[in-house]
């Protein structure tokens, strides 16, 4: 039987999650001395240098094996590339199993190859709903949940939605699995495409960010270049295609943030697919708004733990700020990562009236920054 596990990844959130899941490969293998195939393919979703190509050098990721240059394009015509070319490589490789991680359209054109194929799909940050349709990500998320063998949760809600959608093979009743059962009693010794099976890991972010955190210290001097004050402003990040291709919602994105940061410097590393939109619209930032070049891993992670908000529609960096006790707003009518707001730690804008310090308690979500172990030890078990 083929011992190779195979990810396939396009944006940056998937990079930093595949870096933790690779790690654990390797930590694993080593333990057991037992040779592990891992295989990277690279879509080429994002195909800027610094939204993609510096987070494998920051990281330390390897030169993926095999990048199938999709590059931008509508959301049909980049799924069908990475589905029909991803096919190819997945005939190529034969690989035991398929890692897909998040919600992008490299997350469900891979999905879609590899159970085409009959080839074992594994998600990695599955259950998560906004319950709005409007969103291309939502789409891509249930499409791809179903079409998955393992889906790995990184939540109590996440593991929830599942099972409203029926969902029934769910283990440890969809508690957070410890690192010392997982690959043992409570994961069968055998699963099919047919009987799909929900482990609730936790969230391999925040894996990544206990690593992270103590390097950006090191490495990162973001704050001395920009001649920054920490807890002195705010950090805005802005990217996703329901506010930046709607240009009645972009301006009014664009009103909030003026009009809550009035007053405050505000740090944006803003995304190419921003600029384009920006540069072509009447109405512009304040200027207590600083625009600057899309910003490293560890830069991004240095600029939000010294901030005293963050504004954003990103998804994963909701999740950093609760972790790093960041206050945010989130420039969205909704939220996927719903235990962020709690305690008032995220606020969606569309519900925002005015800032109230949040509680100094956060509930223990997101698992305890071993998820990634625990899911090649399920792996482990299985291959």
């Amino acid at each position: 039987m083929s011992r190779t596990i195979l990810h396939i990844v396009g944006a940056r959130p998937q990079f930093v999650k595949y870096f933790a899941v690779s790690s654990a490969i390797r930590a694993i293998a080593a333990a057991h001395s037992e040779s592990i195939s891992d295989v990277l393919v690279h879509t080429g979703q994002h195909y800027d240098y610094s939204m993609s190509k510096i987070f494998f050098d920051e990281l330390g990721i390897k030169e993926p094996e095999f990048h199938l240059e999709v590059g931008s394009g509508p959301h049909g015509e980049q799924t069908s590339k990475v589905l029909q070319r991803f096919e190819e490589t997945l005939m190529e490789v034969k690989p035991a199993c398929v890692l897909v991680y998040g919600d992008t359209n490299s997350t469900l054109g891979g999905a879609l190859a590899a159970v085409k194929l009959h080839i074992p799909v594994c998600h990695v940050e599955a259950g998560l709903r906004s319950y709005n349709k409007s969103m291309p990500e939502e789409t891509n998320r249930i499409l791809t949940d179903h079409c998955s063998t393992l889906l790995f949760c990184p939540s109590n809600s996440a593991v929830d939605s599942l099972r409203k959608e029926g969902f029934t093979k769910i283990v440890n009743n969809g508690k957070l699995v410890s690192e010392h059962s997982v690959g043992h009693e409570i994961v069968p010794s055998t699963i099919t495409i047919d009987t799909p099976l929900v482990v609730n890991v936790g969230d391999v972010m925040y894996d990544v960010l206990l690593h992270a955190t103590a390097v950006a210290e090191k490495r990162s001097a973001i704050l001395q270049q920009l001649q920054l004050t920490p807890k002195k402003y705010f950090l805005l990040t802005l990217h996703r295609a329901e506010n930046t291709d709607n240009p009645q919602q972009f301006e009014e994105i664009m009103s909030f943030v003026n009009t809550i940061s009035a007053g405050s410097p505000v740090i944006f590393p803003m995304h190419p697919r921003t600029k384009n939109v920006y540069e072509r619209s009447s109405k512009k930032f304040g200027r207590n708004v600083r625009i600057i070049e899309p910003a490293g891993y560890f830069d991004v992670l240095t600029l939000l733990k010294n901030s005293t908000l963050l504004l954003t529609d990103s998804g994963g960096m909701q999740k950093e700020a609760y972790w790093l006790q960041t206050q945010c707003i989130t420039l969205r009518k909704e939220t996927e990562w719903v235990e962020t707001l709690e305690g008032g730690w995220n606020t969606l804008y569309a519900n925002f009236t005015h800032r109230t310090p949040p509680s100094n308690r956060q509930s223990p979500a997101y698992g305890d920054g071993k998820a990634a172990e625990k899911i090649i030890a399920v792996l482990h078990k299985l291959l």
